[in-house]
């Protein structure tokens, strides 16, 4: 009987020390993967003739436009693969259709918790459905002010535009929102034309980035050699159809980018492109694309 006992305890001290050796090795998983760097992926989705950028981070995720209604498909199949099921921050630059064809469909399909979007309206179908979406879902549209943040994940987030109430160009009502994670950064520009890369000059805004998103798939009217300068990015990227009957990119844009040798991620060659920032340095999962310009492709 005593020998029983023994054996019982031994056992009971064998199975307590497993229990601890489990728990203890649970325990420090969870500190080395707490700490190791967050990681903060911007994703430039390839939707064609439009701009729709995810970014996922710390268990939250951003959603920059939705682009064009044609790419219906794309956009939501892509997100879907990325098992997205809460969009925390929907960001709607301005109201062209190939930056909200979209977003009724997102808003009808996910749970959204903060909508931005300027003060502008238009009469599209996009638009209007876009509304509806809106009141079908009780949402509240907050609205840009320049010089405001906002916090995502350890990210923080500057609205750096629009800084007036009218404009003549309906491109720069574009919200542009500078983002920074640890030492590096994101400048995500809309549309935005020369009057307001002009207008956050002038307001002596922080606008250096490591990675720029040329405003309107490399527009003429944008991108500015001085504006170029301030930003001073290593990367840049842009969205553009293959086969857009615009200039997309422009052949000015594209000289600029060549002479100051920014390595340009581009949708339209490269499909959609996924950059990663670990706090230090910033990762591409693709190889740049070329400097050519839309009315030289093929």
């Amino acid at each position: 009987m005593f020998s029983n006992n023994i054996k019982k305890h031994k056992k009971l001290i064998l199975l307590l020390s497993i229990i601890f050796v489990f728990l203890v090795s649970c325990t420090t998983q969870k500190q080395i993967q707490e700490s190791l760097p967050k990681k903060l992926e911007v994703h430039f989705i390839d939707i064609g003739q439009g701009d729709s950028i995810l970014i996922e981070h710390d268990n939250k995720t951003m959603l920059i436009d939705t682009g064009p209604k044609e790419s219906k498909t794309d956009l939501m199949d892509y997100l879907a693969s990325q098992n997205i099921k809460k969009i925390d921050f929907l960001i709607l630059t301005h109201h062209h259709k190939d930056h909200i064809g979209n977003a009724a469909a997102v808003i009808a399909n996910y749970d959204i918790g903060i909508l931005y979007m300027p003060n502008v309206t238009d009469n599209s179908s996009e638009f209007r459905n876009l509304k509806k979406a809106i009141d079908a879902k009780r949402l509240k549209i907050t609205r840009p002010v320049a010089g405001s943040s906002f916090n995502f994940g350890d990210a923080q987030c500057f609205i750096l535009a629009p800084n007036s109430d009218v404009y003549e160009n309906e491109n720069d009502y574009s919200i542009v929102l500078k983002m920074v994670y640890k030492n590096t950064s994101f400048l995500f520009t809309g549309d935005a034309q020369f009057y307001s890369e002009k207008e956050m000059m002038d307001k002596g805004y922080d606008l250096s980035a490591d990675v720029l998103k040329i405003a309107q798939h490399g527009n003429d009217n944008t991108t500015s050699e001085e504006f170029l300068n301030r930003v001073n990015p290593k990367y840049a990227a842009l969205s553009c159809a293959l086969n857009d009957s615009n200039d997309h990119p422009s052949k000015k844009t594209m000289k600029l980018l060549k002479e100051k040798n920014i390595p340009v991620y581009r949708t339209d060659q490269c499909g959609t492109i996924v950059c990663t920032s670990d706090g230090q340095n910033i990762t591409f999962d693709k190889e740049p694309g070329d400097y050519q310009h839309g009315k030289a492709k093929k």
